[in-house]
């Protein structure tokens, strides 16, 4: 594949006078003068500065970008700079087929009126190099002021990391740098403006998944699927699998799967699906394929957009081309590349998603690792250190007393023994517990490592997570807090100071988490199971129990939504879905022991069933409203809040669609989910709901209505239980969950023990009786 050139590579080949000889071909290097970017006011005219520009195509195409802080900075998005935390910075990448041609930062700022003006000022770097530099003047202090930086595109690379650096100063002498005056916010309107060249990219398989998944792009992948007509059942299981491998490269980044029948997306990568017999009319003279196929193409008329061919004799290569790309994607190279044959060693067991914590093991920190160089920070205030832990949702936690983590650590040794320095730990950005941090001891040391964190008491040597504090989705955060001590005035009018100093702080990689020993037993229907991890279906990473139940024709927008929702599975889980199975017969569903999704219909023996507490047919629907429902998503809702108290039917000319959980009419272990809507736009919002975070948030219970408001969540109708747990656990579980049914057993105990106590005392009371009258 083609790479953009790198920002050396663009130097060199920038025009400049030639002042000395040179081989041929070679421009020798010569100095130029550097740019100055400055501040300005609102209402002054924006100063930029004047760059070589880059070797462009005329002809290729161009888009613009707009990176706001609000999405690329650090929550809440914007910089909090102060003058112990004077850094912050965002991170982009650019794509490796474009090529920026043109970067502006616009900067929103307010500095502290306290600040000297002139001495006081703004740095900014791009990958570490000084770019450009904000003077703050005294018509700045204390109010809001707009800058704009040109930025070099030459000195943009893959990834990127822009860093701004405040220098403030308050005072001529005597300056502590921890005084609170040294401030200086930077807005979340602040934005990065880039524009992008599309780039010539080579047909060459050997950088797949780029172009149509590029790892440094931050933005939700958007890949269109396109089928000669409506897919039949094995072209949808091949196109299902695909998308949850995508997903899995994705991850955090959201990805939407358009479907398209016989036509190409405008402007963008697409994968295409085609058999010899089975073809969309751009490939009608594309010559036939002998095996499953994986070709990589250039679209009709736009060199610059690529398609992925899936191509086979028939719709099971079409799949085993998806398996070859799945398990083999390593193995692809040049514009074509045959799948032979594709054998399962290992069958995957429950529970073992990639992506989510180990359950039959300690899990070690390095396995729960995002990035490199995630578990430790540097600075005179270390920023936050934060580890994710994703648990199945279905892991039986009510009883736990708690989850044991051994933790190691070392640390910058603070100047002065209990100083006040501390390590503050979170969990869900709730306060679990702090240790402090001592001096070192042993001067042969540069750190001083502490093998393990005291736990909750002085005799333990382990930290306890309260286990009714964990979710599904979990961020553990490590806040080194250091009391640094500067100096200032004395009293006989000497200045002394203290330099500040950087310190490091590491959480080692050997600290471990102990989530073993527990079972796995939920509470069901739950749909926020569903849509925070795909549960029930990623019990098996792979989906090995779960069928799919599709329509034989179906639309664009239905096998849209079953792209999305499979994608968004496999992001959650890290793994694809190659054991998912397909089908369009009712019959078949029911002979299976699986867990059943159904897109787009309910079948007509189930159309009357009482689980189902909402359908959505030709724009009629009927809900059965709760006695009481919560405002809140929380789970613990008693039976009798559950009965429905109304049934309301509602005809409409807007469009609703929902998300139904109910237990499996064939197997009380297993469990349907249902996807239904009633028009095109209902399938559309539908979607919006599984790809957006925020709504997603907001799925939970048995049935979320979606419309355009948004979403609304209802819990109604008989609960469930899946899983196992003994009968002694069954008891404490279901008394622990109803005060009432404990207190009668309660009552219960102490009637039976006062009758056991009554019946010894008459016992011994006749003995004594007996030995009396033997006298």
């Amino acid at each position: 594949m083609t790479r953009k050139i790198s920002w050396f590579t663009a130097l060199m080949m920038a025009t400049m006078p030639v002042s000395h000889a040179a081989p041929e071909g070679i421009v020798p290097l010569q100095p130029q003068e550097e740019a100055q970017p400055a501040a300005v006011p609102r209402d002054n005219p924006v100063a930029t500065a004047d760059f070589a520009p880059m070797p462009v195509d005329p002809s290729a195409p161009l888009r613009d970008a707009a990176l706001p802080f609000s999405k690329v900075a650090p929550p809440p998005g914007s910089f909090n700079l102060r003058g112990i935390r004077p850094q912050g910075q965002i991170e982009f990448g650019v794509r490796s087929d474009e090529v920026v041609t043109k970067a502006l930062l616009n900067l929103h700022f307010r500095p502290s009126p306290a600040l000297l003006p002139t001495l006081s000022h703004l740095k900014i770097y791009l990958n570490e190099e000084l770019v450009g530099l904000i003077t703050v003047t005294a018509e700045q202090l204390g109010k809001d002021n707009q800058a704009q930086i040109n930025i070099d595109p030459r000195f943009i690379g893959d990834f990127n990391q822009i860093r701004i650096e405040l220098v403030g100063h308050y005072t001529n002498v005597c300056e502590n740098p921890a005084y609170s005056s040294i401030w200086l916010d930077i807005g979340k309107e602040s934005t990065l403006d880039l524009t992008m060249q599309k780039l010539l990219v080579k047909n060459d398989l050997s950088h797949f998944p780029e172009p149509f998944f590029d790892a440094r792009d931050n933005r939700p992948l958007t890949l269109p699927m396109v089928f000669s007509a409506q897919p039949d059942v094995a072209q949808q299981h091949a196109a299902a699998m695909l998308a949850s491998w995508f997903g899995v490269k994705a991850e955090w980044r959201g990805q939407s799967y358009p479907v398209l029948y016989n036509q190409l997306p405008q402007q963008q990568h697409a994968v295409v699906f085609a058999t010899n017999d089975k073809r969309p009319d751009f490939l009608k003279d594309y010559p036939a394929v002998q095996k499953p196929t994986v070709e990589i193409a250039s679209q009709p008329d736009n060199p610059y957009q690529k398609m992925l061919l899936i191509l086979g004799r028939d719709d099971q290569d079409l799949i085993t081309a998806v398996q070859g790309i799945a398990q083999g994607d390593v193995l692809l190279r040049g514009q074509t590349s045959t799948v032979d044959s594709v054998k399962s060693l290992e069958p995957r067991k429950p529970y073992d998603a990639p992506r989510w914590v180990r359950t039959d093991r300690l899990t070690a920190f390095s396995e729960l690792q995002a990035y490199e160089n995630q578990l430790q920070s540097s600075g005179m205030q270390p920023a936050p250190i934060a580890l994710n832990m994703n648990l199945p949702p279905d892991l039986f936690l009510v009883r736990a007393r708690g989850i044991n983590m051994d933790i190691h650590y070392r640390y910058t040794s603070p100047l002065q023994d209990n100083d006040g320095s501390r390590l503050a730990i979170h969990l869900n950005n709730q306060f679990m517990q702090d240790y402090p941090l001592l001096a070192k001891k042993d001067k042969g040391n540069q750190l001083l490592h502490i093998p393990l964190i005291q736990g909750l008491q002085d005799s333990t040597t382990q930290l306890t997570i309260p286990a009714l504090r964990l979710g599904v989705v979990n961020q553990m955060r490590f806040d080194f807090d250091y009391a640094t001590t500067f100096i200032g005035g004395t009293s006989d009018g000497r200045c002394e100071t203290v330099a500040p100093v950087s310190n490091h702080v590491v959480i080692d990689g050997t600290s471990t988490v102990d989530f073993s020993g527990y079972r796995h037993y939920i509470e069901m229907p739950s749909l926020r199971a569903f849509a925070n991890a795909g549960f029930p279906f990623s019990r098996n990473a792979d989906l090995a129990q779960t069928l799919v139940l599709v329509n034989q024709k179906p639309s664009a927008e239905q096998t849209t939504t079953l792209l999305n929702a499979l994608g968004i599975v496999g992001a959650q889980t890290g793994y694809p879905a190659l054991k998912i199975q397909l089908t369009d017969d009712w019959s078949k569903a029911q002979q299976s022991d699986r867990d059943l999704l159904m897109i787009g219909t309910i079948p007509e023996n189930l159309r009357d069933d009482t689980r189902i507490n909402l359908l959505v047919d030709a724009a009629k629907s009927w809900v059965k409203k709760p006695v009481r429902q919560t405002t809140l998503n929380n789970d613990n809702v008693s039976d009798s809040d559950r009965q429905a108290e109304s049934i309301t039917a509602i005809d409409s000319a807007g469009p609703i669609a929902a998300i139904v959980g109910f237990q499996s009419p064939f197997d009380e272990q297993r469990s349907v989910i249902a996807l239904l809507a009633d028009s095109p736009r209902a399938w559309q919002l539908l979607n919006d709901a599984l790809l957006d975070s925020g709504k997603r948030a907001a799925i939970y219970g048995s049935v979320a209505i979606v419309r355009e408001s948004g979403v609304n969540s209802l819990r109604v109708g008989d609960n469930y239980y899946v899983g196992y747990l003994p009968w002694w656990e069954r008891v404490w579980n279901a008394l622990a969950t109803h005060p009432v049914w404990l207190a009668v057993f309660a009552v219960i105990v102490v009637i039976l023990f006062a009758l056991l106590i009554w019946r010894v005392m008459s016992l011994v009371s006749r003995r004594r009786l007996r030995e009396e009258d033997n006298k």
